[in-house]
Protein backbone atom coordinates (compact mmCIF):
# COMPACT_ATOMS: atom_id res chain seq x y z
CA UNK A 1 0.00 0.00 0.00
CA UNK A 2 1.70 3.58 -0.97
CA UNK A 3 1.71 6.17 1.38
CA UNK A 4 -1.20 8.32 -0.16
CA UNK A 5 -3.26 4.99 -0.37
CA UNK A 6 -3.04 4.76 3.51
CA UNK A 7 -3.85 8.41 3.76
CA UNK A 8 -7.12 7.74 1.67
CA UNK A 9 -7.59 4.76 3.97
CA UNK A 10 -7.51 7.17 7.17
CA UNK A 11 -9.43 9.52 5.83
CA UNK A 12 -12.46 7.12 5.26
CA UNK A 13 -11.95 6.72 8.85
CA UNK A 14 -12.42 10.35 9.57
CA UNK A 15 -15.80 10.00 7.37
CA UNK A 16 -17.17 7.67 10.08
CA UNK A 17 -16.70 9.83 13.31
CA UNK A 18 -12.47 10.06 14.05
CA UNK A 19 -11.05 13.20 14.24
CA UNK A 20 -7.42 13.73 13.06
CA UNK A 21 -6.55 14.02 16.73
CA UNK A 22 -7.43 10.39 17.40
CA UNK A 23 -5.77 9.33 14.76
CA UNK A 24 -2.48 10.91 15.78
CA UNK A 25 -2.64 8.89 18.42
CA UNK A 26 -3.31 5.61 16.87
CA UNK A 27 -0.68 6.44 14.59
CA UNK A 28 2.18 5.49 16.80
CA UNK A 29 3.69 2.45 15.77
CA UNK A 30 6.68 2.43 13.51
CA UNK A 31 5.57 1.23 10.45
CA UNK A 32 3.25 4.17 10.76
CA UNK A 33 5.95 6.66 11.03
CA UNK A 34 5.71 7.78 7.48
CA UNK A 35 2.00 8.26 7.41
CA UNK A 36 1.85 9.69 10.51
CA UNK A 37 4.75 12.66 9.36
CA UNK A 38 2.75 13.27 6.74
CA UNK A 39 -0.24 14.06 8.23
CA UNK A 40 1.28 16.24 11.00
CA UNK A 41 3.12 18.55 8.63
CA UNK A 42 -0.35 18.87 6.46
CA UNK A 43 -2.35 19.42 9.50
CA UNK A 44 0.30 21.32 11.49
CA UNK A 45 0.19 24.07 8.05
CA UNK A 46 -3.22 23.90 7.97
CA UNK A 47 -3.37 25.47 11.26
CA UNK A 48 -0.31 27.91 10.71
CA UNK A 49 -1.84 28.99 7.48
CA UNK A 50 -4.70 30.47 9.74
CA UNK A 51 -2.13 32.09 12.06
CA UNK A 52 -1.59 34.95 9.71
CA UNK A 53 -5.25 35.49 8.98
CA UNK A 54 -4.72 34.07 5.35
CA UNK A 55 -4.09 30.92 3.42
CA UNK A 56 -2.53 32.07 0.25
CA UNK A 57 -1.94 29.40 -2.88
CA UNK A 58 1.82 30.05 -2.20
CA UNK A 59 1.12 28.49 1.40
CA UNK A 60 -0.75 26.03 -0.30
CA UNK A 61 1.50 25.32 -3.25
CA UNK A 62 4.11 25.03 -0.59
CA UNK A 63 3.18 21.21 0.48
CA UNK A 64 4.29 20.08 -3.33
CA UNK A 65 7.38 21.71 -2.33
CA UNK A 66 7.55 19.55 0.71
CA UNK A 67 5.90 16.25 -0.60
CA UNK A 68 5.79 14.77 -3.88
CA UNK A 69 1.95 14.74 -4.78
CA UNK A 70 0.51 12.67 -7.29
CA UNK A 71 -1.84 14.28 -9.47
CA UNK A 72 -4.62 11.37 -8.58
CA UNK A 73 -3.64 11.97 -4.50
CA UNK A 74 -3.95 16.43 -4.58
CA UNK A 75 -7.50 15.37 -3.40
CA UNK A 76 -6.41 12.99 -0.74
CA UNK A 77 -4.07 15.98 0.75
CA UNK A 78 -6.42 18.67 0.36
CA UNK A 79 -9.16 16.72 2.59
CA UNK A 80 -6.47 16.81 5.41
CA UNK A 81 -5.60 20.28 4.77
CA UNK A 82 -9.24 21.24 5.25
CA UNK A 83 -10.38 18.55 7.61
CA UNK A 84 -7.46 19.85 10.22
CA UNK A 85 -8.46 23.73 9.32
CA UNK A 86 -12.18 22.99 10.27
CA UNK A 87 -11.29 20.94 13.09
CA UNK A 88 -12.37 22.54 16.37
CA UNK A 89 -9.29 21.62 18.21
CA UNK A 90 -6.91 23.67 18.59
CA UNK A 91 -3.05 23.90 17.33
CA UNK A 92 -1.55 22.54 20.61
CA UNK A 93 -3.33 20.10 21.29
CA UNK A 94 -2.66 18.96 17.48
CA UNK A 95 1.54 19.59 18.44
CA UNK A 96 1.18 17.73 22.05
CA UNK A 97 -0.36 14.29 20.37
CA UNK A 98 2.24 14.50 17.77
CA UNK A 99 5.01 15.10 20.55
CA UNK A 100 3.74 11.91 22.52
CA UNK A 101 3.60 10.16 18.95
CA UNK A 102 7.53 10.58 18.32
CA UNK A 103 8.28 10.82 21.79
CA UNK A 104 12.19 10.29 22.07
CA UNK A 105 12.24 10.86 18.49
CA UNK A 106 13.66 14.35 18.69
CA UNK A 107 15.32 14.16 15.03
CA UNK A 108 11.84 13.34 13.07
CA UNK A 109 10.44 16.19 15.22
CA UNK A 110 12.83 18.46 14.01
CA UNK A 111 12.63 17.12 10.50
CA UNK A 112 8.10 18.30 10.80
CA UNK A 113 9.48 21.25 12.32
CA UNK A 114 11.62 22.32 9.40
CA UNK A 115 8.68 21.51 6.57
CA UNK A 116 6.54 23.66 8.90
CA UNK A 117 8.50 26.25 8.49
CA UNK A 118 9.48 25.91 4.63
CA UNK A 119 5.58 26.35 4.41
CA UNK A 120 5.16 29.35 6.60
CA UNK A 121 8.18 31.25 4.09
CA UNK A 122 6.60 29.88 0.92
CA UNK A 123 4.68 33.16 0.41
CA UNK A 124 7.73 35.19 0.68
CA UNK A 125 6.72 36.68 4.10
CA UNK A 126 7.21 35.32 7.29
CA UNK A 127 4.39 36.92 9.94
CA UNK A 128 5.03 37.54 13.76
CA UNK A 129 2.07 35.06 14.30
CA UNK A 130 3.84 32.21 12.52
CA UNK A 131 6.57 32.93 14.35
CA UNK A 132 5.00 32.44 18.05
CA UNK A 133 3.08 29.68 16.54
CA UNK A 134 6.13 28.08 15.53
CA UNK A 135 7.87 28.98 18.52
CA UNK A 136 5.00 26.81 20.67
CA UNK A 137 5.22 24.28 18.51
CA UNK A 138 8.71 23.94 19.37
CA UNK A 139 8.49 24.35 23.12
CA UNK A 140 5.51 21.42 23.05
CA UNK A 141 8.50 19.31 21.24
CA UNK A 142 10.84 20.41 23.39
CA UNK A 143 12.82 21.98 20.37
CA UNK A 144 12.98 25.44 21.82
CA UNK A 145 16.83 25.78 22.10
CA UNK A 146 19.30 25.65 19.69
CA UNK A 147 17.20 23.54 16.98
CA UNK A 148 14.83 26.36 16.76
CA UNK A 149 17.45 29.06 16.38
CA UNK A 150 18.86 26.97 13.71
CA UNK A 151 15.86 26.76 11.65
CA UNK A 152 14.79 30.21 12.16
CA UNK A 153 18.26 31.51 11.13
CA UNK A 154 18.23 29.44 8.09
CA UNK A 155 14.46 30.38 6.42
CA UNK A 156 13.64 33.91 8.06
CA UNK A 157 13.52 36.05 4.85
CA UNK A 158 15.57 39.14 4.51
CA UNK A 159 18.08 37.87 7.41
CA UNK A 160 21.70 36.89 7.28
CA UNK A 161 22.32 33.55 8.47
CA UNK A 162 24.67 33.60 11.56
CA UNK A 163 26.54 30.51 10.50
CA UNK A 164 27.13 29.59 14.22
CA UNK A 165 23.10 29.55 14.92
CA UNK A 166 22.83 27.33 11.90
CA UNK A 167 25.32 24.61 12.94
CA UNK A 168 23.84 25.03 16.29
CA UNK A 169 27.08 25.67 18.46
CA UNK A 170 28.15 28.89 20.20
CA UNK A 171 30.71 30.90 18.62
CA UNK A 172 33.38 30.69 20.47
CA UNK A 173 32.98 27.00 20.47
CA UNK A 174 36.73 24.80 19.61
CA UNK A 175 37.38 24.26 15.83
CA UNK A 176 36.87 20.50 16.68
CA UNK A 177 33.31 20.68 18.13
CA UNK A 178 31.96 22.68 15.38
CA UNK A 179 33.65 20.21 12.69
CA UNK A 180 31.84 17.57 14.40
CA UNK A 181 28.34 19.38 14.59
CA UNK A 182 28.80 19.90 11.07
CA UNK A 183 29.41 16.26 9.96
CA UNK A 184 26.67 15.29 12.10
CA UNK A 185 24.47 17.92 10.68
CA UNK A 186 25.24 15.99 7.19
CA UNK A 187 25.24 12.55 8.13
CA UNK A 188 21.63 13.22 9.99
CA UNK A 189 20.61 14.83 6.31
CA UNK A 190 21.66 11.98 4.07
CA UNK A 191 18.15 10.22 2.39
CA UNK A 192 19.39 7.06 3.73
CA UNK A 193 18.91 8.33 7.06
CA UNK A 194 16.06 10.31 6.96
CA UNK A 195 14.30 7.34 5.24
CA UNK A 196 15.48 5.24 8.22
CA UNK A 197 13.57 7.34 10.70
CA UNK A 198 10.42 7.86 9.33
CA UNK A 199 10.19 10.53 6.86
CA UNK A 200 8.70 9.68 3.80
CA UNK A 201 10.41 9.34 0.71
CA UNK A 202 8.15 12.33 -0.88
CA UNK A 203 9.49 14.32 1.74
CA UNK A 204 13.20 13.85 1.58
CA UNK A 205 13.65 16.79 -0.28
CA UNK A 206 13.70 18.73 2.35
CA UNK A 207 17.49 17.76 3.21
CA UNK A 208 18.40 19.70 0.14
CA UNK A 209 18.28 22.39 0.87
CA UNK A 210 19.22 22.08 4.77
CA UNK A 211 22.76 20.56 3.23
CA UNK A 212 23.17 23.62 1.16
CA UNK A 213 22.96 25.81 4.14
CA UNK A 214 24.98 23.77 6.98
CA UNK A 215 27.70 23.09 4.07
CA UNK A 216 27.72 26.94 3.57
CA UNK A 217 27.51 27.84 7.40
CA UNK A 218 30.79 25.16 7.34
CA UNK A 219 32.46 27.16 4.50
CA UNK A 220 31.68 30.58 6.41
CA UNK A 221 33.15 29.59 9.33
CA UNK A 222 36.30 28.07 7.97
CA UNK A 223 37.04 31.06 5.90
CA UNK A 224 37.14 33.09 9.30
CA UNK A 225 38.97 30.70 10.88
CA UNK A 226 41.43 28.78 9.05
CA UNK A 227 44.31 31.17 7.94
Amino acid sequence: MTLWSRISEILSALANGEGLGQVFDRLRTPPERSVAFTIAVIALGAKMAKADGTVTRDEVAAFREVFTIPPAETRNAARVFNLARQDVAGFEDYAARIARMFRGQDHMLADLLEGLFHIAVADGDYHPDEDRFLLRVAEIFGLQGRCFRSLRARFVPDAVPDPYTVLGVAPDAPYAEIRAAWRNAVRDSHPDRMLARGVPAEAVKLAERRLVAINHAWEEIQAERVP
